[in-house]
């Protein structure tokens, strides 16, 4: 199953990328899909197409669809190359920590340490958290459109984030605190991206849904 939902998404994120001007990005792309036994709640997908589902989250996404709203969401953020942003942001956080130093290398070590946590807060709350989080939103976006590209209901996709606050038990730290949208906003984002993924799939000639079984 997870082999089929990836080729399919697959195919959906070349025929998506070739529609809006990308015509060749995924030529470097070696798709494979390989299920993980673990009882991690996981999934990730590489740059290059490397897919791997954790036995642990297949409960949680309960059906083939929630499997592709996974996937979709996974691939949106490989395809996006969010994992080499986030590396680019977090080397010139690491910059702006040996600046902070630098600059306050003449005060008292008490002054030093509390110019260098309230850098580390302040870079982390306005721009690492904000940033990752920008990035959960925007895959949760493409990936909604790619599954219902490939004949996946997008509705299935707040449902999934549902049974996932669910399985945390609802905690959660706060959302200006996390990396991730807060599970009500996401559900909430889900619901309102669902009418234009619809509209995003009758596009590619998409007029009715696999059923969610």
């Amino acid at each position: 199953m997870i082999k089929r939902v990836g080729q399919r998404i697959a195919a959906a994120s070349e025929r998506y990328l070739n529609a809006n001007g990308f015509q060749g990005y995924l030529e470097d792309y070696k798709w494979e899909y390989k299920l993980i036994e673990s009882e991690q709640v996981n999934a990730w997908c590489m740059p290059g197409g490397k897919i791997a589902f954790y036995t642990g989250i297949l409960p949680i996404a309960k059906n083939e669809t929630g499997v592709a709203a996974i996937m979709g969401h996974e691939v949106a953020h490989a395809l996006a190359n969010h994992g080499q942003q986030r590396m680019s942001s977090g080397i010139l956080q690491q910059a702006g920590g040996i600046a902070v130093a630098v600059a306050t290398g003449d005060q008292s070590p008490e002054k030093q340490q509390m110019w260098m946590q309230a850098y580390g807060l302040g870079s982390n709350l306005g721009g690492l958290l904000p940033f990752s989080r920008s990035h959960e939103t925007e895959a949760d976006e493409i990936g909604i459109y790619l599954m219902a590209i490939a004949g996946y209901n997008p509705e299935e996709a707040a449902e999934l984030w549902k049974r996932m606050k669910a399985n945390s038990g609802g905690q959660a730290p706060p959302e200006f605190l996390s990396t991730h949208p807060s599970n009500d906003s996401r559900i909430q984002n889900l619901q309102s991206m669902v009418p234009k993924a619809k509209a995003e799939a009758r596009k590619f000639g998409v007029t009715s849904f696999r059923p969610i079984n």
